[in-house]
């Protein structure tokens, strides 16, 4: 008895699609991309079937800046009502139109290519699991639209799966999808179904009979050199399955555990860690014995005879604050560089709080530009108090910079990027009138709060500095090949790279092979590591100089730190060669000039870290020691 009463409960169940009851279960399409490509492409341009009379969901500048076009899609079904090879529409080319032939020619590229399909039901992506190494399954929030047999009869990519899949110089097309619908049942006042999993699994079938699919007979294939008529006929088949084992609050998990990350990602810290401990101890002895020392010894020297027998880093003590060379350009990539920080640590930070998770698609990137459009003020503000304490007067012209020097040079990159995007008919090409909105985003909001922070910054006193400077300036003595400006500099960027190139890696991969990141816990650790180990290394390089008797700290400071973007280029160009199959003169010129864009920020946001540090440290001890 009770099992019929709980029967019948279950039949009243209703299904509850982004929180509101509904019994209609719809699956939204997405852009295509290629690990082989750096150009995704709108679902309708490979000509699958499509549904013009829905609306389009709303996107987020983020989405838009990543290239996604969220689209209604012909797949619809009734929960808990199962369907077997429903057709959705057939496709019908003839070879001997020009148009239908540009169109098969671009599906069999699109194949060639290894695009993939990314479809979504209820905010999740719509998954294809398979076996891989050592009895894994790995969760792919994608699938293929087909796959290609060369002319040896060597089967790409997807081909692999099936050993039917063996006719040579043939593309073999999917155009038909098993769907499993997972769901759980949720106690409410009234009985309540939330969707926890949606799996897929791609296959091909010929369907002979067009009009009555039954999902029989061979594999559906094109030959590479087709002629007549060709047809596609696409179909899905759709299967519920209760799940009690999955919560809805934690239904992303079997896709994120299936990505085995996590120790690698522990390896990463513990290596970083030991770097600071490393550095943290080398800072530490020189703060509390060499300086301790040298500090209680300059403080002795009372007579005239003794002042005379000044060295070391004292000696300078007239000439560390002198202005430093192209004082113009250094305020305006500090001013940047303070923007960038501060956007980044407030990023990662609402990241680590949840709030920027895989599930809130484009937010990301739709809070680091707000961000950074709203951190105008601190890079004005920063920019015009250290050009005024350099003994700057052009404001006009420190200002204009700080507003479009750095944030130009990114957007003439990213808009030389965006032509070629525009001309390839990519997804990525950023419409016109989002374009329009960035620019109106930066040039009414960001460059006068630009103006509102250096109005601040002038009109406060310069920056008063521990020890007079002298009119006359000291000359340098003859550098051992140590203590010279560029080996010092490259030295200087490759512990702060150390802790942070296998954390790159996945960034990388999340970009350019499109996985999935999510370890933003992960990441924030290796942010507060690497501003440890940028400040430690550049103070530690610093004070070696300073006992030298070069006082050309300011720069130096600056570039110490900053050329751990320059090991970062390298390793990008590793990484392109060595794990990428990007192939293409469009997509090579994408991946360089977006990666010249990521270096760049990446410089300012790391030498800015490592001036700050060395101008703390340099106030310090000379605010500590007696100068006559």
């Amino acid at each position: 008895m009770e099992d019929i009463q709980d029967q019948k409960r279950k039949t009243r169940t209703v299904l509850l699609v982004g929180g509101r009851p509904s019994s209609t279960i719809e699956l939204f399409v997405n852009r295509l991309d290629s690990v082989e490509s750096v150009l995704p492409y709108e679902y309708t341009v490979f000509d699958f079937c499509s549904e013009n009379t829905m609306k389009r969901p709303s996107e987020n500048l983020g989405q838009v800046l990543f290239g996604e076009r969220i689209e209604p899609s012909p797949y619809k079904f009734e929960f808990k009502k199962p369907a077997v090879c429903q057709k959705v529409c057939t496709k019908s080319y003839d070879i001997n139109s020009p148009a239908d032939k540009a169109k098969l020619d671009f599906l069999k590229k699109g194949m060639l290519l290894n695009y993939q399909h990314h479809w979504i039901v209820d905010n999740m992506p719509v998954t294809w699991c398979y076996d891989v190494e050592d009895g894994q399954k790995f969760c792919n929030p994608g699938f293929p639209i087909g796959c290609y047999v060369t002319e040896g009869g060597r089967a790409k990519d997807a081909c692999v799966v099936n050993s039917n899949f063996n006719e040579k110089d043939a593309f073999y097309i999917f155009n038909h999808v098993d769907i499993t619908i997972h769901y759980h049942i949720v106690e409410h006042e009234q009985l309540g179904a939330r969707l926890v999993a949606a799996k897929i699994e791609p296959k091909s079938y010929e369907n002979l009979n067009d009009d009555s699919p039954d999902c029989s007979g061979g594999p559906k294939f094109l030959k590479n050199k087709h002629t007549g008529p060709f047809k596609i006929p696409y179909t899905y088949s759709v299967n519920f399955v209760e799940d009690k084992n999955i919560r809805w609050a934690s239904r992303w998990d079997y896709i994120l555990e299936s990505m085995p990350h996590t120790n690698i990602q522990w390896f990463s810290i513990m290596n970083s860690l030991v770097i600071v401990l490393f550095l943290s101890g080398m800072v530490a002895m020189i703060m509390l014995r060499t300086l301790h020392k040298d500090i209680a010894r300059y403080n002795q020297m009372d007579s005239v005879e003794d002042a005379q027998e000044e060295f070391g880093w004292k000696l300078v003590h007239g000439d560390v604050f002198r202005p430093p060379r192209k004082g113009m350009l250094l305020s305006v990539f500090l001013g940047s560089g303070t923007q960038i920080f501060i956007m980044t640590f407030v990023t990662l930070f609402f990241a680590c709080l949840g709030f920027l998770s895989p599930a809130n698609r484009g937010a990301l990137m739709t809070c680091a530009v707000v961000l950074w459009v709203l951190l105008g003020t601190p890079a004005g503000y920063v920019a015009a108090r250290l050009y005024k304490s350099f003994g700057g007067e052009k404001w006009k012209t420190n200002v204009l910079l700080t507003a479009l020097l750095c944030p130009g040079v990114v957007f003439a990159d990213f808009f030389v990027m965006n032509l070629i995007l525009w001309g390839e008919g990519s997804s990525a090409a950023m419409p016109f009138g989002t374009l329009v909105a960035i620019l109106a985003l930066w040039f009414c909001i960001s460059v006068p709060l630009t103006f509102i922070g250096a109005y601040f910054g002038f009109k406060k006193a310069g920056i008063e500095h521990p020890v007079r400077t002298n009119q006359i300036p000291r000359q340098i003595p003859e550098q051992s090949f140590y203590t010279k400006p560029f080996p010092g500099i490259i030295m200087g960027g490759i512990l702060p790279f150390g802790c942070i190139f296998i954390q790159l890696f996945f960034i990388l991969n999340s970009i350019w092979s499109h996985q999935m990141y999510y370890m933003f816990g992960f990441l924030f650790l290796v942010f507060i590591i690497l501003v440890i180990t940028c400040s430690e290394a550049t103070i530690l390089l610093c004070y070696f100089h300073l006992c030298a008797e070069d006082y050309h700290w300011q720069w130096r400071s600056f570039l110490t730190s900053g050329f751990t973007a320059v090991y970062f280029l390298v390793y990008a160009i590793h990484y392109f060669f060595s794990k990428l199959q990007i192939t293409g003169l469009a997509s090579t010129i994408l991946y360089f000039g977006y990666t010249m864009i990521m270096a760049l920020i990446f410089f300012l946001f790391t030498g800015t870290i490592g001036f700050f540090a060395c101008f703390w440290f340099v106030t310090k001890i000379y605010s500590v020691v007696k100068v006559d």
